[in-house]
């Protein structure tokens, strides 16, 4: 029994890990576009454009991968809890 639970924590430690490096791949992909306006140099007209624009594309963009992310994670999670009440019997 304890070796099961051992197995559940790793698997589910492991997925969580994984869903973590995605978010951070979403946020360092956000901050390299950042870094390359401030290096193109910009005006403050561009940069009101591109705050307004990004306030309404990150919606779009961001927050679905996010939800992908995250929703596969709590279903894999979900499954494997499953499998092991299921097996405990």
């Amino acid at each position: 029994m304890i070796n099961s639970w051992i197995w559940i924590i790793v698997l589910l430690v492991a997925i969580l890990v994984i869903a973590l490096i995605a978010t951070l791949l979403i946020l360092k992909k956000e901050e390299n576009k950042l870094k390359q306006y401030e290096a193109e140099g910009d005006t403050v007209e561009n940069e009101l454009q591109r705050s307004h624009e990004y306030e309404s594309q990150s919606l779009k963009r961001n927050i679905p991968s996010l939800l992908w992310v995250y929703g596969i994670t709590i279903m894999v999670s979900i499954i494997v809890l499953a499998v092991y009440i299921y097996n405990l019997d």
